[in-house]
């Protein structure tokens, strides 16, 4: 029965993990042809941000009327404080990236690892193997290898970096706190915490894209196609945000961060079949390091979880002295007897 509830629970954490790389990737894709000048050059990131939560809040309100969910109470101030971290997460990526080089970007992302590591470890003192330090130190630097290129960074792009990097590490301990404090489930999480990110990001999106784009979103001409396509970012970007909860709720923002750059191999090799993106030696390397840095990961966070349920077995008999030593309380105060192993009283 054990090793049946052990199976479903492994397909479970890898059906999660497909579907967040799965949609991660076909968002990245989406996005891509939408925002590329190449493509439809609709360049407003923060607002297209706020689209795809408003459209996870309509199928959370949907799904909480027709019964499919249940709504678990969380207070209000939570849920704001989550939903200021988060926006906070994603104006300072959008802005780091506009302030600095890809180089520099690349690097501030694969610093979250770390980062995250340090915040558990501060906010929850949780401890990390040697194995798992050393996985993480091989994934840092494969992936380094295949997507850093140029470093260039100034005072500003720097600040803004910064701050993306403990906004988004704290966003992602935070979805796994909040869901183990309330015990509540992923879904019903993100359910109530998309409307407010939904209204801020619609409300405060445009005038930050404008500063990041010097473009008005009034002043873009929308095509069918262009439509069609901010429809699939949005329905990508619901799969993406459920199954982001879902990692993290099951595994830890840790890990998700380790795994998560699965996506980045992903979205170099899809880049390079679909839009003729250079593929060089060096990418294939850096790739090749961090697949193998995300197996060891793997395998060492299992064998820390087997290391830590081995625990000293009970006796299976008390010694005679005991036994003995128990009967004469018995009698002496007239209590009944209680089975040391089972924890039952006996006749």
């Amino acid at each position: 029965m054990d090793s049946l509830k052990k199976q479903s629970s492994a397909v479970s954490d890898v059906g999660a993990w497909a579907m967040n790389v799965v949609s991660s990737v076909g968002l990245i894709m989406a996005n891509k042809q939408l925002m590329s000048p190449a493509g439809y050059a609709f360049v407003f990131a923060t607002t297209l941000t706020g689209f795809h939560f408003s459209m996870t809040a309509l199928i959370g309100l949907v799904s909480n009327a027709t019964g499919n969910s249940t709504r678990k109470k969380v207070p209000l101030w939570e849920l704001l404080w989550f939903s200021v971290v988060a926006n906070t997460s994603i104006t300072g990526m959008n802005l780091s990236l506009m302030l600095n080089s890809v180089g520099f970007y690349q690097i501030s992302k694969l610093s979250m690892i770390p980062v995250v590591c340090v915040m558990e470890w501060i906010l929850h003192s949780k401890h990390y193997s040697d194995k798992v330090k050393i996985s993480v130190l091989v994934v840092v630097v494969g992936v380094g290898v295949c997507t850093v290129t140029d470093v260039k960074v100034n005072a500003q792009g720097f600040i803004c970096a910064c701050v993306a990097v403990l906004s988004t590490s704290l966003q992602q301990i935070s979805i796994g706190s909040l869901q183990t404090k309330y015990s509540i489930g992923s879904f019903e999480l993100l359910s109530q915490t998309a409307p407010i990110q939904a209204l801020s990001l619609l409300l405060f999106g445009p005038f930050v894209d404008y500063y990041l784009t010097g473009k008005l979103l009034a002043s873009y001409k929308f095509s069918s196609a262009a439509f069609f396509f901010i429809l699939l970012s949005c329905s990508l970007a619901v799969f993406c945000n459920i199954s982001q909860y879902l990692c993290i709720g099951r595994f830890s923002a840790t890990s998700f961060q380790v795994l998560g750059h699965m996506k980045t191999v992903c979205v170099l090799i899809l880049g390079w079949l679909l839009f003729d993106s250079e593929l060089t030696l060096k990418n294939i390397l850096g790739m090749a390091i961090a697949i193998l840095g995300m197996v060891v990961y793997s395998w060492a966070v299992e064998a820390d979880k087997q290391t830590e349920s081995k625990v000293s077995p009970l006796p299976k008999e008390a010694s005679e002295e005991n036994v003995e030593l128990l009967k004469q309380q018995q009698q002496s105060d007239g209590s009944p007897l209680k089975d040391v192993e089972l924890g039952k009283y006996q006749p």
